[in-house]
């Protein structure tokens, strides 16, 4: 079988909580939805703010909705670099431990603790397709990405759910080394 599957590139964003975007933006502050993604209800919000690091500044980092219970960060490893921070490879929400940053917005500034992580590559599978697929949840992928710089990508985590739509999300770092785009595909190598 065939296990084809379409590529989402992340480039940096940042997941905020209710309490720090009314600390960035203002009391009673709501995000606005600029575009929906690929995910059921999940969006781009028109808003942005600057993330300041050590060594670096990003003046303007798309924040995505809706509101999460805690702030994070998802960077590529160039990104951390650039920052001057050194951010584990970790599962969206899991930044327990993880590096800290100043975020700035129009409102305030705030430095979070922990929070930055490089998201590491996974696949997003509707219960429908994980069964099609014969895939389980939390199962590590190895992942083949064909054309003029093609590579086979490993440790790709399987994250299964109702509320998910096919989808394999790498960040820019990865979506160069592999020469892909938004929109391209890979296949799933057992």
């Amino acid at each position: 079988m065939h296990k084809e599957v379409p590529i989402g590139v992340s480039a940096r964003h940042i997941h905020l909580s209710d309490e720090h975007v009314e600390l960035l933006f203002g009391k009673g502050y709501t995000l606005t939805e600029m575009k929906p993604l690929s995910q059921p209800g999940q969006y781009a919000a028109n808003e942005t703010v600057a993330v300041v690091g050590p060594k670096g500044t990003f003046a303007k980092v798309r924040i995505l909705g809706p509101t999460r219970k805690r702030t994070q960060l998802e960077v590529s490893r160039t990104d951390a670099f650039a920052l001057g921070v050194n951010p584990p490879v970790r599962e969206s929400g899991d930044i327990a431990g993880s590096a800290g940053i100043t975020l700035q917005g129009p409102a305030g500034e705030i430095k979070i603790e922990e929070g930055v992580i490089v998201a590491a590559r996974h696949i997003h599978f509707h219960t429908s397709d994980a069964e099609r697929f014969g895939i389980g949840d939390k199962q590590s992928l190895r992942v083949r990405f064909s054309g003029e710089r093609g590579v086979v990508f490993e440790n790709v985590i399987a994250r299964v759910s109702e509320q998910y739509a096919l989808d394999m999300h790498i960040d820019t770092d990865e979506a160069n080394a592999a020469g892909v785009k938004n929109g391209d595909t890979a296949e799933i190598v057992d």
